[in-house]
């Protein structure tokens, strides 16, 4: 009867994991719907606001923008880690984490000092205990990360571009490519004429024979939205990384809840049979003892 004592002990503990893990599992899909929603607002905002700026940056003849030019040589980086601030995401941070680590040893490679900045305290841990300097780190972004807070960050980060101290901006964090499918990517955001994607498509609208007029006039209108378009798709890239994070943690909490129900399952199973093995036992010996009497 031990042995089914301690089977019965462990049955209870699994039971309560499952219990846990389910209910993870429920949180993480209902903050997925709502950070995905958010993603997919974000990403028609930030691919049209691109468009524009590359129309604009197309026919306003000499005119350009501090953020759209790209420096001679770059003398100094910035690398923006953003990773979470929780864990039993499987491996959500540590794919973002080789990606950070690999773009770092390439500008090691080429002799340009980077500075770190990182976001979550996941990337922060990560990064100390590999003996990095992490010169800003941020750990207040959750699940829903408001433009208020990612603006601060991109306001320092404009400035220290326009006044020479980054030559260069990179992001490493999970791209949202669709609910089946993240990709663990590093971008560079400054100078923005680096940017692919909706800035290459947008570039073949720039490249038009189209005329247009300028009110108040091109200048004005480019030092307004450009830094916003900066903005719109740093924001992007924390959303992005927000809702593959809950992904990520409804996959592996998914996975431990089924996890659990078959260790359940086993362990069952073997509770029935040293219980079965105690009876048999039992019975033996009131049969053994019946025939002694006799």
């Amino acid at each position: 009867m031990a042995n089914a004592r301690a089977i019965v002990k462990r049955l209870k503990a699994v039971k309560n994991i499952k219990k846990i893990t389910r209910t993870m599992e429920l949180i993480a899909t209902a903050r997925f719907k709502k950070a995905l929603d958010r993603a997919t607002e974000a990403a028609a905002y930030t691919k049209k606001i691109g468009e524009i700026v590359a129309d604009l940056a197309g026919v306003s003849g000499e005119l350009s923008h501090p953020l759209l030019v790209q420096p001679a040589t770059t003398d100094n980086a910035r690398l923006l880690v953003l990773t979470s601030n929780r864990g039993l995401c499987g491996g959500y941070n540590a794919a973002t984490l080789r990606a950070a680590i690999r773009r770092l040893r390439e500008f090691r490679e080429d002799g340009v000092p980077t500075a770190l900045e990182v976001s979550g305290k996941r990337g922060l841990s990560f990064l100390e205990f590999q003996g990095e300097e992490v010169e800003t780190s941020h750990t207040h972004f959750e699940d829903s990360p408001r433009f208020d807070d990612v603006d601060v960050i991109a306001e320092r980060l404009i400035e220290d571009f326009t006044s020479g101290k980054v030559d260069r901006v990179d992001v490493a964090y999970m791209r949202f490519d669709s609910i089946a499918r993240q990709t663990a990517t590093v971008e560079t955001l400054l100078p923005i004429g680096d940017l692919g994607g909706a800035d290459d498509e947008a570039g073949e609208a720039g490249g038009s024979n189209e005329q247009y007029e300028f009110l108040p006039s091109a200048e004005d209108i480019l030092l307004e939205i450009v830094p916003a378009s900066f903005k719109a798709r740093l924001f992007k890239c924390f959303l992005d990384a927000a809702v593959s994070e809950q992904i990520a943690r409804m996959v592996a909490m998914k996975g431990a809840t089924e996890n659990a129900s078959e260790m359940i399952g086993d362990l069952s199973q073997k509770y029935n049979r040293a219980r079965q093995a105690a009876i048999t036992s039992e019975l033996a010996e009131v049969i053994g003892g019946a025939a002694a009497l006799d």
